[in-house]
């Protein structure tokens, strides 16, 4: 599910913001961006994203929006007068004048260094970003949620059109049975007609027999309506139910295909078209539930 969540909070003048993205994934997968003085805190942001949520690509950044003059980096002060004096002495033995620019000496390696936190500052970073992070997942909690209010609604329309055409499919497959019969008998009457003989009422009835074993299709539709209840009974669950909602769906989908391969006649074929186009339908939305 789509989502966005973010929060600040001030260490000894530091502005410290985070902000997480959600978009849709079938399973979960994190991308966490940390400014070096609290890269140190990279499993640990991790572990809490996996522990609130479930599903979806997340992307989670910490940023430092406005910072003391000494809260970034140090300048090793020795290496850069080191660099100076060196300076000085070859252009002094070139006899050669010129100004030493400090700025532009300060992208040589090694003399800018970054602070690295102590023990007692490393622990209030933690305790700092790690609250701010929760505050944030918060926040994107419930702006998927409003979401999910939506899709859950999208879901239960799908699932009653699925519940009738079920109820359409009890009533005609009875129809058919009785269908299938009367047109046989034509059928057989109509050959046996220029032999003068007489259809066995016995041999009907096995053939009706057989053809309504076969094409018996009781089950499917009790185990796709179990299906639409646990669908629905899952739904209105708080736990994050996106897996099993996928799992279910894919029984459904099974069901109704056995359903299809069973069927005979135009509107039984046509209900089930239908139940197996909503089921689609329900498959993809399932993709944005956690």
């Amino acid at each position: 599910m789509t989502g966005y969540g973010e929060a600040e909070g001030d260490i000894n003048g530091a502005t410290y913001t985070v902000e997480i993205r959600t978009v849709n994934n079938r399973y979960l997968k994190t991308s966490i961006k940390l400014p070096e003085i609290a890269a140190f805190l990279e499993e640990d942001i991790d572990k809490l994203l996996r522990k609130n949520l479930s599903r979806g690509t997340v992307s989670y950044v910490l940023r430092l929006k406005t910072v003391s003059p000494n809260a970034l980096f140090d300048i090793d002060e020795t290496a850069l007068r080191a660099y100076i004096e060196k300076l000085s002495r070859a252009g002094a033995s070139a006899d050669i004048k010129c100004t030493i620019d400090i700025g532009s000496l300060l992208v040589v390696p090694g003399i800018i260094q970054p602070i690295l936190p102590d023990e007692k500052m490393a622990e209030l970073i933690k305790d700092t970003v790690l609250s701010i992070t929760q505050k944030a997942i918060d926040k994107l909690k419930q702006m998927r949620a409003a979401e999910g209010v939506a899709l859950a609604a999208d879901l239960n329309s799908h699932c009653k059109a699925i519940k009738q055409n079920l109820q359409q499919i009890r009533g005609h497959n009875t129809v058919v049975l009785q269908e299938y019969q009367k047109k046989l008998k034509k059928r057989v009457d109509e050959l046996l007609a220029e032999a003068k003989l007489k259809l066995d009422e016995e041999t009907l009835a096995k053939e009706v027999a057989i053809f309504a074993d076969r094409s018996d299709i009781s089950e499917e539709i009790a185990r796709l309506d179990s299906h639409l209840q646990q669908f629905a009974e899952s739904c209105q669950s708080n736990a994050a139910a996106g897996r099993k909602l996928d799992f279910i769906s894919q029984e459904m989908l099974r069901e109704a295909n056995t359903i299809a391969s069973k069927a005979s006649g135009t509107e039984l074929i046509r209900c089930v078209v239908d139940i197996k186009c909503h089921i689609d339908r329900l498959k993809e939305q399932i993709q944005n539930i956690e």
